[in-house]
């Protein structure tokens, strides 16, 4: 049997501390992922999508979130067969009670840990969470799931493998070797955001629409070629749009700006990007105000969104640098006292540095202005 593997959706995720654009950027690019994974169903011949949990990102995503979930998956033509994990955990009269009022025929809820028949021949063994943290491992009961001789059996869970927490410390505990104890043919898990395969017969999907720096690949399902009593065939099939980049430059001159530019759209439409990035290196003062003009008036326009932290660019000021702060009285006493804080590399070395590339831009500032 063929078949998609995914998990972690969260539809509804907030991103509470972006603008509002690009929060709803995010949250549309969610919904359309399962748009996407139809697509890859449709293009691999797999007749079912599992989600190992997380489908929505709390227990109440709001009624345009599920709507729209809902909608999407009936045009596709498949069944999806949809768990809670623990963001949206299973409890009476809650979330999934609304979910099974709107589901057309070929949207499955698995909340209770009972195998059901996906097709002839094969079972889906599903552990659904009723907690958002539980010390019990939820696939224990698939040991005991019966079915029939011969049968293919595609266990589904959310949690972490053992070795991912630290001891203690961990909830939702899944046994490495879960596969083999409950004679599972494919486990798909949920819970890890990023794929993971866990031996030849378990593998965790990540979700298929990135969702956090810290993980440069694009989001992802998995493609699934089970066969009773042989190793399952698994791939992963990217998914995503948005790439959440993290970025260190170490920057002199515009040029060196430039060149790392160029990189970043030779490896991805900057539309798309959302990029922490972190500037590092030394530059001379008028370097410097021009990398950050760019940077702030020009890349961080170009991007979905961009995170900055310059901090570590540092600027050392030239001779030619004050020179140009053509200013008399004590405003050319100040520059000179803030150039020698600045050259002194002194605790208040960064604050006057930051003083003189102030005094610099707005000296820049009214000459222009007089000029014009």
């Amino acid at each position: 049997m063929k078949m998609i593997h995914t998990a972690d959706w969260q539809l509804g995720k907030p991103f509470a501390r972006f603008p509002s654009d690009v929060r709803s950027a995010l949250t549309e690019a969610r919904l359309d992922a399962i748009d996407r994974i139809a697509g890859v169903a449709a293009g691999t011949g797999s007749n079912h999508v599992v989600v190992a949990g997380d489908v929505f990102d709390n227990v109440d995503p709001g009624d345009r979130i599920v709507g729209q979930a809902v909608s999407r998956m009936e045009r596709a033509a498949v069944t999806w067969w949809l768990m809670p994990g623990n963001h949206d955990h299973s409890r009476a009269g809650g979330l999934w009670s609304r979910v099974r009022r709107l589901a057309p025929a070929n949207v499955r809820i698995v909340d209770t840990p009972e195998p059901v028949e996906m097709e002839e021949g094969a079972w889906l063994l599903p552990a659904p969470l009723e907690h958002r943290k539980t010390v019990l491992d939820p696939t224990a009961a698939m040991v005991d799931m019966a079915t029939p001789p011969g049968s293919l059996r595609i266990g589904l869970a959310h949690g972490s493998i053992t070795e991912f927490g630290a001891t203690g410390e961990s909830s939702n505990i899944i046994p490495p070797d879960r596969a083999r104890s409950a004679g599972l043919d494919y486990l798909a898990l949920g819970d890890w955001h990023g794929f993971l395969a866990v031996g030849n017969r378990t593998a965790y999907s990540g979700t298929p629409e990135t969702d956090r720096f810290g993980r440069d690949e694009p989001g992802a399902c998995v493609a699934v070629d089970a066969r009773a009593g042989d190793a399952p065939v698994f791939e992963r099939v990217e998914t995503g749009r948005f790439r959440w980049l993290s970025r260190r430059w170490e920057l002199a001159t515009v040029e060196d700006l430039e060149r790392e530019l160029g990189a970043l759209r030779d490896e991805e439409r900057l539309s798309d990007v959302l990029l922490s990035l972190r500037l590092g290196g030394v530059a001379s003062l008028a370097q410097r105000v021009d990398i950050m003009s760019i940077v702030e008036s020009h890349v961080a326009h170009e991007l979905r969104h961009l995170d900055l932290d310059a901090e570590g660019f540092i600027a050392k000021p030239t001779v030619e640098d004050v020179a140009r702060i053509d200013v008399q009285g004590a405003l050319a006493a100040a520059s000179t006292m803030l150039q020698e804080l600045a050259d002194g590399g002194g605790a208040n070395s960064h604050v006057a540095s930051a003083a003189l590339e102030r005094l610099y831009v707005e000296a820049m500032r009214y000459d222009a202005e007089a000029a014009g």
